[in-house]
């Protein structure tokens, strides 16, 4: 019996745990005390973040790493820029390469450039 309510009670939404501790509170004078909401808090928030985990990203160079030429090369590739400019973008960090591109575009590029030895960052 307590462990099913253990359960129910691990179960309740936010609006279900306040209609609780109201009730509690003005039935029984069972006050919840400010940790157990400051941590419902939190809890609501970390499952929120978890749910709206991002989609679109903007890939930015951070660091050219030991093999500039090589970033450069791969900067004109993925950026369609003549030379110069990419070596522009290499020779500005940090620089935005491409922006508003989905998850797997941007984690496949992002290994692309690790692989020879660039830093970038996901945002």
């Amino acid at each position: 019996m307590i462990e099913k309510l253990a359960e129910q009670l691990v179960n309740l939404t936010v609006k279900q745990v306040n209609e609780l501790a109201t009730l509690l509170k003005k039935k029984y004078g069972i006050e919840p005390s400010t940790s157990v909401k400051m941590e419902n808090t939190s809890l609501q928030k970390e499952k929120t973040s978890k749910k709206e985990e991002k989609s679109i990203f903007n890939i930015i160079l951070k660091s050219s790493g030991n093999s500039k030429l090589s970033v450069v090369k791969l900067v004109k590739e993925i950026t369609g820029k003549g030379l110069k400019e990419s070596k522009n973008i290499v020779d500005n960090i940090p620089s935005v390469l491409k922006e508003s591109i989905n998850k797997k575009e941007a984690e496949d590029l992002k290994n692309k450039f690790e692989e020879i030895g660039a830093e970038v960052e996901l945002e």
